[in-house]
């Protein structure tokens, strides 16, 4: 019969104070986004988008942004003149934190390494310390997390120095400096981020240190405290079970059981708390006591290890007061339980085997649904999630579970783009069946186009260099109009005409011709400033129409080209990503098979080792069972040997005979006669 409280507690409760508080304080790893004191108004819509996802906890999508831009960045001839020049250490730092969500430790390291090296500020060089310090305390490499600590010179930004002094006092509490851990954490009473976590390692360090007093006391003064948030109520009542627990061990068990009676009876502590105080009581031997929280735990799911415990806790109790025959019910209530959960566990054990665990896991609910976890046990025909609260207790199997899960998101990301990659070749298609039949009649009116426009652009020529001509001389027969022209040229040939034959010709009609000429020449004289200056004009309209035509020119060759793009192009690039997609998703088919079967045997070995302890818990009842039955009948008869006494002793005593029997009257006469 096992008869000690620490060795029913699983997890960090059973081992020593340090990893309890280890496990217990461990905080966000996603503590903040930003490289300087301030956040910087936003300049690079990109990396708002990024954070965005960021703080949807979209990380993968927030990820693939950052490191496009920054890729892209990277490339450009002056980044200085890209927005994004002012988020670069802000992203930089993002990535690191975003990575560490992925457990990705190694690269979120170097990138924050890179900002180390780099030519940063005193401020931004110490906040990457801190987080570099932060990565190798996740991985459990207190020393390094140390050293990197130790890079920090000054004063930290203000709003991650409670941070870093926290996670400097946990490195301190692991490495087994708790005298150094108990000063810093003593400054950091009161702050308001750290609530309750501080109190806790600030009272495991001083146990652990030797001041015994001042961290029961401390511990005392958090586990009194009450809070409507179940994670903060959580932590106090983890407090009074360590508390409890650790006065019972040390014999102190007056003082240990009010500990246990603050635990809230509907937490996640309580059936812990329940029997331990069902412990305490029973090593002071107040056994009828003990009944009470044992019989109150042994009402509840029979899965928790507590629970299967008080089982046989209660008619252990009720053996020690001398009632064996309901001891004895209440070990068989116990086998017939212990079967079921047996049982229970085969199946479930079998049902990992066939791979139905992991389906469960890769249910879409598990990311969609709050307390998933908790909504597992309700699918029908999964038996194997009946104890995947008790799975989830190990930080070993909640990383593999992490990681499992993170892959099948990747893997149905990757399906995803397949199926945009189909989409995007059905489109493509049909934009090819759409553009090329037009793009023919379309070039032919493109080419009319072009010739238009090359003779308004001769012509601006022409009209440009008879301008620039008549700024150097006066040439009044260049702003003469279409019928001046026609006139000019008619007088001209009259002229000739005239020349060669001089007596074909009256001097009436020399006359006329000479006027002719002269009225149109002082035409064009009197006019030509008025004539030129509306030339510039009709010169700057030409312009302009040649502009709109260049305009009509440009649009339609990028139409031309986009609509020739938008189908053009695509067939290589597509190839390759489909064949990249296809080798990630082997790649990743081969990791998630061994993060499944890891996940698997984990399960496996834990459901094995709850029906190796229930195996033998049921032997344990079947001969304290037998040991009942047996102390039973000889109580039973003890106490009707005892009656029959009391019943013999009341009664009166039987009187006497006068007469000898027949037999001896007989033989007296024989002995007479004789």
């Amino acid at each position: 019969m096992p008869t000690s409280l620490l060795s029913a507690l699983p997890g960090p409760v059973r081992v020593t104070l340090r990893v309890l508080a280890v496990s217990l304080c461990t905080l966000p790893v996603l503590s903040g986004l930003a490289n300087a004191e301030e956040r910087e108004a936003l300049r690079d819509l990109f990396f708002g988008a990024a954070m965005f996802h960021a703080h949807q906890e979209n990380y993968f999508d927030a990820i693939v942004a950052l490191d496009t831009e920054l890729a892209q960045f990277h490339r450009l001839d002056e980044p200085e003149l890209d927005p994004f020049s002012a988020h670069l250490g802000q992203a930089e730092f993002s990535v690191g934190d975003l990575e560490l969500s992925y457990r990705m430790h190694r690269e979120a390291g170097r990138a924050i390494e890179a900002v180390l090296k780099g030519n940063v500020s005193r401020p931004v060089r110490n906040e990457a310390a801190y987080r570099l310090a932060k990565i190798h305390y996740h991985k459990q490499q207190p020393v390094n997390a140390l050293h990197a600590l130790e890079m920090i010179e000054g004063r930290v930004p203000e709003r991650v120095r409670a941070q870093e002094q926290f996670l400097r006092a946990r490195v301190f509490m692991q490495l087994g400096r708790f005298d150094e851990a108990v000063e810093l954490l003593e400054d950091l009473k009161g702050e308001a981020s750290l609530a309750g976590f501080v109190e806790f390692n600030l009272g495991v360090a001083q146990l652990k240190s030797g001041e015994e007093v001042r961290g029961v006391l401390e511990l005392t003064d958090l586990g009194k405290k009450r809070s409507s948030e179940p994670g903060e109520q959580a932590l106090y009542d983890k407090t009074n079970l360590l508390l409890g627990a650790h006065l019972m061990e040390a014999g102190e068990l007056q003082q240990a059981r009010p500990y246990f009676d603050r635990v809230n009876l509907e937490g996640p502590f309580s059936n812990r708390a329940l029997l331990g105080a069902g412990w305490v009581e029973a090593r002071a031997g107040r056994y009828e006591r003990a009944l009470v929280p044992w019989k109150m735990l042994q009402d509840r799911k029979g899965t928790n290890e507590s629970v299967q415990e008080a089982m046989l806790a209660v008619p252990y109790a009720y053996g020690k007061l001398d009632v064996h025959s309901t001891a004895a019910i209440h070990y068989g209530r116990a086998l017939d339980s212990f079967g079921n959960e047996i049982d229970t566990l085969t199946a479930s054990i079998n049902s990992i085997r066939l791979g139905k665990f992991l389906q469960a896991l890769r249910r879409k609910e598990a990311t969609q649904v709050q307390n998933w976890v908790v909504a597992l046990r309700k699918l029908p025909d999964a038996p194997e999630t009946h104890y995947l609260l008790d799975l989830m207790a190990s930080n070993d199997y909640q990383a593999f579970l992490r990681n499992y899960r993170d892959l099948n998101a990747l893997y149905e990301r990757n399906k995803a783009w397949l199926k945009s990659l189909s989409a995007f070749e059905d489109i493509i298609r049909i934009r090819r069946a759409y553009y090329e039949p037009l793009l023919p009649q379309l070039d032919g009116q493109f080419r009319n186009l072009d010739a238009r426009i090359k003779l308004r652009i001769e012509q601006r020529d022409t009209y440009v260099g008879r301008i620039e001509q008549m700024l150097v001389s006066r040439r009044p027969e260049y702003l003469a109009t279409a019928d001046e022209q026609a006139v000019r040229l008619t007088l001209r040939e009259l002229r000739r005409q005239l020349a060669q034959n001089p007596q074909g010709f009256t001097e009436v009609t020399r006359s006329r011709v000479a006027r002719l000429q002269g009225v149109l020449d002082l035409r064009l004289s009197t006019e030509y400033d008025q004539r030129l200056t509306q030339a510039y004009k009709h010169l700057q309209e030409l312009n302009g129409e040649i502009e709109q035509l260049q305009g009509v020119y440009q649009s339609y060759v990028r139409s031309r080209q986009a609509a020739t793009h938008s189908y053009t192009g695509y067939n290589k690039s597509i190839t390759r990503l489909r064949a990249q997609i296809h080798t990630t998703q082997q790649r990743l088919e081969m990791l998630m098979a061994r993060q499944g079967s890891m996940l698997e045997t984990l399960a496996i070995q834990e459901l094995e080792r709850r029906r190796t302890q229930l195996e033998s818990y049921q032997i344990q009842a079947r001969f304290a069972l037998a040991d009942s039955y047996d102390r039973a009948n000889v109580l039973q008869e003890q106490r009707e040997e005892q009656r029959k006494i009391e019943q013999f002793r009341e009664s009166p005593p039987e009187p006497l005979p006068d007469d000898n029997p027949p037999e001896l009257e007989a033989e007296a006469r024989e002995g007479g006669e004789a």
